[in-house]
């Protein structure tokens, strides 16, 4: 039976896409590099990436952007961007377990695992593979408007991003819907 994990990076962020990845792993893939993103270094998350993508039965990546994460909401655009990485999967799964409550829309059967990304090792290299891609192009964007430092926080609102926004305004990678408290 080919299982699929689908996660996701970036709802928490006041900067940035979503990113949603699903993978399906072999039978014989070496789980014990796995584990959720959150809990890897960077470092380690590369490696492991690097193996997820090399190993993995099929694997891909899905997004929604600010825009579209201000018009649907940051719950709808998650959706959005995990059903988008299901779409581009080149082998379909017999199952798809995905980290959380919400499963996005398929006609795939799927099953939903809360902390799934600490237990189920398609979620893992899912959470892996999301997280790595989101930081590529935060990184990108830093370069792009390196006022923000991007490449530091990843879009989060962290106290010195939330000070930048105040001194610098949005970029027009922010998320507008987003309530973003002054730095204090």
């Amino acid at each position: 039976m080919l299982v699929c994990g689908i996660d996701e990076a970036g709802r928490g962020p006041i900067a940035g896409p979503v990113t949603a990845a699903a993978v399906i792993l072999p039978e014989d893939f070496p789980a014990g590099v796995l584990a959720d993103s959150k809990a890897l270094t960077p470092r380690q998350r590369e490696k492991a990436e690097a193996l997820i993508r090399r190993l993995a039965v099929s694997w891909a990546t899905g997004w929604a952007g600010p825009q579209e994460i201000d018009l649907l909401n940051i719950h709808q655009a998650t959706l959005r961007a995990m059903a988008r990485a299901l779409e581009r999967l080149a082998v379909r799964p017999d199952l798809v377990l995905v980290d959380g409550l919400f499963a996005p829309p398929t006609a795939l059967p799927c099953r939903t695992i809360v902390r799934g990304d600490s237990s189920e090792a398609p979620i893992m290299a899912a959470s892996i593979l999301a997280k790595t891609a989101r930081d590529r192009w935060m990184r990108i964007y830093g370069r792009r408007w390196p006022q923000y430092e991007f490449e530091r926080h990843k879009g989060y609102p962290t106290r010195r991003h939330r000070w930048l926004v105040w001194e610098c305004g949005l970029s027009p990678i922010h998320r507008r819907s987003f309530r973003i408290s002054p730095p204090g």
